[in-house]
Formats: structure tokens, C-alpha cells, sequence
């Protein structure tokens, strides 16, 4: 098959597109080059940040606009006033924003904030991408710790065909790749992560590629369920994996670079008492937190963001 499936684009989180426990991604690690906290001298920035309420801003996505109400929500709750500025933009618009100072944080995805800022970085792995995002984030930008949550692509398969083919990992599917069709965004087809990292990484080529322009949504649900398609490329808190019984293969040799949500700050306007509400909240902001979020956003509860958003601080016993 080689006709598109054509759908208006979603918005992606993408650059131009069991997280590891423990990684603390900690400003001291963020500055470029220095090597040294930003947070750690005596100033009244350092202790408290601007003396003026915090900007939190957000791609122009759901997802992203939720964990900005939820970081807003957090800071609020412990007496810092924050704002909310949703659907900044991609990810050149918002990382611009925090920058100029028109926004202090905004959530991000760590492994594709590192190529945003270093196209050559290899690292694939969390804690390898952790090391290489402190080096490479600019000064006067800075990241926090990383949450458990991670977003990213993935190959999902119904059922059926996991257990038709015996799959459980991508290693599992290279035997059979060429018996299947896989769908996915057009770009799939060139790069890395996609055709060609499969192919280098696994020597997966499948029987042949079906370009799906939904970004990994309803539609390439839809074709995936109906059998026109038998591999598919969704973000791995798309609600509708868990609500269609879909399987998500395993991906041992990280073809898909880790991608843990994370704030990324002016260093120059987050103070200490400010990261730390925020690391508070990445401590217990988790993959299926972000799934359930997005299904309360996007799904039959039509939630706003911000609703969305109270609910889970109060869960979690961070709200006021």
C-alpha cells in the first residue's frame, strides 16, 4: 500500500517531532559549561526567584498543556502565584519564550530537548540522556529533575497479532518484519528513530509502510484495529493502547531515545523554593498519571486542562 491516510496534522511534541528511577537531573548539572548551580549563590533570584508571579508556559498540545497546570497548580498551592500561558507553539517557540523570559517553564520531553539543543547527541538511554542535557542546555536555561512520566514513540500491535507472531519486543518482530505493514506519520519513512533505525537497529523492514497523517491518532488506531495495518507508531500515553486491549513491544536496544517529562526554566527567574515544588512534582508525576490525564482531557469527560490538572494535585495531595 501507498496511499496517505490523510488527517489534519495534530499537534506533535516532537523536535522536529519504566523510566529510570532515581535520575535527579538537578539544576547544578544544568548551566552550560560552568559546571556550577545556578541556584546556589546568595541572591534574592537564587533563594526566590523574580518578584513577580511565574510564567508557566506550554506547547500547543493537551498533554503539554495539563502538566503546565499542574506545575502552576503545584506552585500555587505552596504560596508562589503562577500563571498559565497554553499553546505557545513547537518546541523553537516555547524554548524562544523561556529564553526572552516571556515564559520561566514550560514541561518538555528530555531526549528530544537534547537533540534541540546538540542534533548530534547519541545518547539514547535516561541517565545517558540526563548527562548529556546538563551539558548541553544553554546558559541561563536550565532543566529540573526528571519525572517517572515519559511520552514517546513506540510499536504497538493488536492482540491477536502479538500473539499470531509471538511478540513481545521489536527483537521479536525483526524475525517476522516482512510479513507486516507498518503505519505511521510520513516523516517515519526518514528518520532515525524511524525505517532507518529500525532497519540499522534491528534489521526490521517491514513488508511495506503506510503513511498515516493523524500522528498516531484515531486513525492510525483505527487502521491498526481494522488490520489494514499491523504495526503502528503511537505515543506510548495515547489512552487508546490501554482502551483497545493494544500491546506496546519492547524496545531493549532504545531504538526510541527516552523521553521523560521535565521542567525546563529561566534560571533567572526560578528560585530554589519554586524547583523545588516542581521537583516535588515530577517525584510523583508518572506514565500512567499522563494517560489518565490525557484520557480525562481528550476523551468522553472533556475535561479543560486546568480541571484536569486540579484533580490529579489534589490525588496527590499537592493541590491547597
Amino acid at each position: 500500500m501507498n496511499h496517505s491516510i490523510a488527517a489534519a496534522p495534530r499537534p506533535r511534541r516532537r523536535a522536529l517531532v519504566g523510566a529510570a528511577a532515581g535520575i535527579a537531573l538537578a539544576l547544578s548539572l544544568s548551566a552550560c559549561g560552568g559546571g556550577g548551580d545556578p541556584l546556589a549563590d546568595d541572591s534574592a533570584e537564587a533563594s526566590g526567584g523574580v518578584d513577580r508571579p511565574l510564567v508557566i508556559g506550554s506547547a500547543d498540545f493537551p498533554e503539554s498543556q495539563i502538566i503546565a497546570e499542574i506545575y502552576a497548580g503545584a506552585l500555587t498551592a505552596k504560596g508562589i502565584e503562577a500563571s498559565t500561558t497554553p499553546g505557545i507553539g513547537a518546541r523553537e517557540a516555547y524554548v524562544g519564550a523561556v529564553e526572552d523570559g516571556s515564559a520561566d517553564v514550560v514541561p518538555d520531553y528530555s531526549g528530544n530537548l537534547l537533540l534541540f539543543f546538540d542534533e548530534d547527541a547519541t545518547a539514547v538511554s535516561a541517565a545517558d540522556i540526563a548527562a548529556a542535557l546538563a551539558e548541553a542546555t544553554p546558559e541561563g536555561l536550565g532543566v529540573l529533575e526528571p519525572s517517572e512520566a515519559e511520552n514517546k514513540d513506540a510499536l504497538v500491535v493488536t492482540a491477536a497479532t502479538a500473539t499470531e507472531y509471538s511478540l513481545t519486543s521489536i527483537e521479536d518482530l525483526a524475525k517476522v518484519c516482512d510479513q507486516l505493514v507498518l503505519g505511521a506519520p510520513p516523516e517515519f519513512k526518514t528518520r532515525a528513530y524511524g525505517l532507518p533505525g529500525l532497519e540499522s537497529t534491528y534489521s526490521c523492514t517491514p513488508k511495506s509502510f503506510e503513511p498515516i497523517a493523524d500522528g498516531g491518532g484515531p486513525l492510525t488506531i483505527q487502521a491498526l484495529i481494522s488490520d489494514q495495518v499491523q504495526v503502528a507508531d503511537i505515543f506510548t500515553t495515547t489512552p487508546a493502547i490501554i482502551d483497545n486491549g493494544l500491546v506496546v513491544l519492547e524496545d531493549p536496544k532504545n531504538n526510541f531515545i527516552a523521553q521523560q517529562v521535565l521542567p525546563l526554566i529561566n534560571t533567572g527567574a526560578v528560585g530554589q523554593d519554586a524547583a523545588d515544588v516542581l521537583n516535588e512534582v515530577s517525584a510523583q508525576l508518572t506514565t500512567e498519571d499522563l494517560i489518565e490525564l490525557n484520557r480525562a482531557v481528550s476523551g468522553d469527560a472533556k475535561l479543560e486542562p486546568a480541571d484536569a490538572a486540579a484533580e490529579w494535585l489534589t490525588e496527590k495531595g499537592l493541590a491547597e
